[in-house]
Parts: C-alpha cells; structure tokens; sequence
C-alpha cells in the first residue's frame, strides 16, 4: 500500500514538474514572441511636452489633426475633412469617430478644441501661425475662427507643435496621453524613453511590442550602437562609417535628399550686421561645395536659396563666385579697410560671435571653415558651443552669426518658412529684421489658396530676402539612416516628423 502511495505521489510530482516546464516554456515562448526595437538618435528630449518638443509625433505618441505625405502634400490624420466657409477665416474640421486617447477617453471637437487651446496658450509662435481667434465644439465637429483669412491653416495644424493630447492627462512632460500607436511606459529626459504599443489604436494594432528611444549627440556613439547589435536603427550615423555600413550585408543604409538646409542667421541688433554689405560679406565667403565635401564629406548639394531646386516655389538667387577675395569687396562697400591683417572701421576691427550646436556635427565644423576664411578677410570671430541652441539664440542678443540646420518647407509649402524666419512673433525670427515689402508679399501668401500664385508670391518673398541677405543658404544636407536588416518597413521621411508608427516591424 505504501508503495502504491509513493509510486502515486512520485507520478504527481512527475506530472507537477512537467506542467511547471510546461508553463516555464509556454511562458519562455511567449516572452521570445516579444517584438522589440531600439531606435538611436540624435534628437535631444528634455520634456515630451508636444508644445515644446516633437518627439511625441516622432514616436508615434500623438498625432495631429492634418499629415503631410511622402510627395509633400497635406492629408487627413485626426480630422476625415475639412473645408473653409468663406475666405479663409472661417475653417470646419470633422473629426474621425471611434478615436480614443490611451487612457479610454474619447477624442471629440471638445477633446481638440481643449488640446490647441493649451497648444496656444503655450507657444507663443505656435499662437502666431494659427492666429486663432475662436474655436467652437460640437460633437466631432470643431469649427475655427481666424483673425484673419488664412489659407494655410490645415498645413499649419501639421506642424507637431499642434498635436492633440488629452489636456486633463495628470502628466503632459513626461507621460502625455496621445492617440498614437504607441504610449510611454517610461521617460529619462534627454537620455531614454520607452514606448509599449497601444492595442487599441484606432489605425490598427502595432506589429511592435515596445520601442526603447535613446539620445546620444556623439555620431560615433550612434555608429558603435549599430554594429555592436545594441540599436536596431540609428538616425544619422557618423557620415565617415557609411562606406562601411554599406559593406555590412546585416545592415541596410539609407540616403536620401532632405528638406534641411544649413543657414547662417544674422543678428540685426549687432551693429555691424545692420548692414547688408557685411552680412553679403559672409554669404559668398564660403564655397557651398567645398562646405558639401568637407563638413558633409560629400553628403549634399551646394544650397541655391532655401528650399531645394526640385521645390517648384524654389529660385535661383544664390551667387556663383566666392571666397576671401570677394567677400573683401563687400566689407570694402562696409566702410572697413584692410590694416595689418585686420578688418578696420572706425578705429576699430570687425569681431563678434559665432554661435553653433554639437548635435549636428557639421555645423561645428561649418563654423570652422567660417573663422578660418573670415581670418583671411581681417575679421576676429569667436566660436561658441551651445547645447539649446533654440533657447540661446532667441533670448541672448550677444551673437552676431549662428549656424543652424532648418527643416525649411516640411509641409511641401513655402509659407512656413518666411512666416517663420521674417513675420513678427516668428518662432525663427531671431535675426530681428523686418522689411516692409517682404512683410506685404508674406501676408499676400498667407491670404493666397491658389497654389501657383503661392509659388509666384514665395518666389518674390525668396527674391527679397536673397537681395538683402537677411540670412546665408549654405548647403542641404543628405538625411541618412542605418538599419539591421531584420528590421521592416522603415520610412526616412522627408519631412522628419514621423518615425515609430504602427508599421514598423522586426522579422
């Protein structure tokens, strides 16, 4: 009988320890199943406030009511339709049903109406595109009123500045409730963020699982994530290692044309720059292609204004003769004069400050060639290393030129850029200028639906600014990304706002 028992129990133990396996490996399967992705980068995230950083479009946490596609045009994304009533001053937007924000709630005209109400509230340029002057909600109707007749306003409300968020969300820094594909799970500022897939997405389930994020502004950093298997996908590695990236049959490299271009701004409240001579000193200073072949090791074209040529509201303005020689003359017609290698008016020499980031490394180097030639030219110029550029040059009035990399029509459209860089309250308008007949051709074009008329009127507005030289088009910079080759559908957008979506996928 006592055998019996033990033979029983030993048979039960038996059973217990294989259904324990069993579950270990269902478990372990199950675990194995997990589709994850890491994805490096050199975009900086302190906050993932969508009013202040693109980072929650980037990765697939919110959306926006209007999306531009990959041939630049503007179409539906939160909003099914649009229409305007009259001129351009009275828009109505028709929400899509059956959107939920990832905590249940759902997404009406209230809901949007709440969200760009905040959107304005927080962002003092976003205030200025939209020039909003009244919303009014019903059920997934959302009816907007502008201040005045704005036919830009659907590309506007691309910009990801304008995503809507649940405004009531505890959190909107570092845990904001979109209703995008993916939600966050965790948020180091600046250093790494994890998303998990929202399974109730309106477009659809996630194919992946999770998405781990990182910043790293060190390309060589970016490169050795790569190879070492430790990141899936790296967004601009270091330009040096794409030759041999490319060698690499386990990773794909991909380059394509981007809508960047890297501009020098000019400071209009530095004495010296109040005069065009000396910011046209500057302009044709640097050689565009040996910029494209130093700095870019050949990752780009020379810029001939700032959009590229294949744009049709782009002209052709830029100079073709460069150089110390040239830009001698344009400091001569300054009043300055060559004595004992220095740049000399008034008693004094032409110096001032130039103001570049890290986490674009050409624009470090650009900044180089820029004092070395200028030194050529009899003028002193400092270089200074900030890590928010943003911030520095729009509250600090102590530089005379930055560098900077701009993302100049990234809804297919002129009107962004000039609105930007030349109207008042523009988010780029750091150089401070204001002319009057560029003023009037920009409120021309925000006011113009026709679009070849609108590229009649950019190609005026480009004109102007070229002629005074209120900022120096360089080069564009190529837009390149490498990935491990089990990684699928990866889109390098053109316009470099979406990223993670719902598509993404590991084999």
């Amino acid at each position: 009988m006592r055998k019996r028992i033990s033979l029983l129990c030993l048979t039960l133990a038996a059973i217990g320890m294989l259904a324990a396996c069993s579950s270990n490996s269902a478990s372990t399967d199950e675990k194995s199943k997990k589709k994850s992705l890491t994805f490096v980068s050199n975009f900086p995230s302190d906050t993932l406030d969508p009013q202040l950083n693109y980072t929650t479009v980037r990765a697939g946490i919110a959306e926006t009511l209007v999306k531009v596609n990959e041939q630049l045009q503007i179409e539906p994304w939160l909003s099914k339709k649009w229409k305007t009533e009259d001129d351009g001053t009275t828009w109505v937007f028709e929400i899509r049903d059956g959107i939920t924000f990832q905590n249940g709630k759902d997404l009406n005209a209230e809901a949007v109406k709440h969200s760009l109400e905040r959107t304005i509230k927080e962002s003092e340029a976003m205030k200025s595109v939209l020039k909003i002057k009244e919303m009014k909600a019903s059920g997934q109707v959302l009816t907007i009123t502008t201040t005045e007749p704005l036919a830009t306003l659907p590309s506007e409300l691309v910009h990801p500045n304008t995503a809507i968020i649940d405004v009531d969300a505890p959190d909107t820094k570092s845990k904001p409730m979109g209703t995008g594909p993916f939600k966050v799970a965790s948020f180091k500022p600046n250093n790494e963020m994890k998303v998990k897939k929202y399974k109730e997405y309106w477009g659809g389930e996630p194919k992946l699982d999770e998405v781990v994020l990182t910043f790293n502004d060190d390309e060589n950093a970016r490169t050795s994530a790569l190879q070492s298997g430790e990141a899936d996908i790296v967004y601009r590695p270091a330009i040096e290692s794409l030759n041999t990236l490319k060698k690499d049959s386990s990773t794909v490299v991909d380059i394509q044309p981007s809508l960047r271009n890297q501009m020098l701004f000019y400071n209009s409240r530095q004495e010296a720059f109040k005069d065009k001579n000396v910011r046209k000193a500057f302009d044709v200073l640097l050689n565009p292609k040996d910029v494209v072949d130093t700095a870019l090791a050949g990752q780009g074209s020379p810029a001939n204004g700032p959009f590229l040529k294949s744009l049709d509201f782009s002209n052709d303005q830029k100079t073709n003769t460069y150089g110390p020689s040239e830009a001698q003359k344009y400091l001569e017609n300054a009043g300055y004069i060559l004595k004992d290698g220095k740049a000399i008016k008034n008693g004094k020499q032409l110096s001032f400050k130039l103001v570049t980031y890290p986490y674009r490394p050409e624009l470090p180097l650009m900044s180089q060639m820029l004092q070395s030639e200028a030194k050529k030219i009899g003028v002193k110029m400092d270089i200074q290393q900030v890590e928010n550029m943003d911030e520095y040059m729009t509250t600090k009035n102590d530089w005379g030129i930055v560098t900077y990399s701009l993302v100049t029509a990234p809804r297919g459209d002129a009107g962004y850029f000039f609105n930007a860089l030349y109207m008042e309250g523009g988010a780029f308008n750091v150089g401070h200028f204001h002319e009057p007949a560029l003023t009037s051709i920009i409120n021309k074009l925000n006011k113009t639906v026709d679009q070849k008329q609108r590229n009649k009127l950019a190609r005026q507005a480009g004109e102007i600014a070229e002629k005074e030289t209120l900022h120096s088009s360089i080069v564009h910079p190529n837009n390149f990304v490498a990935y491990r080759d089990n990684v699928k559908n990866w889109v390098t957008t053109k316009s470099e706002y979406y990223v993670i979506t719902k598509d993404l996928d590991v084999k």
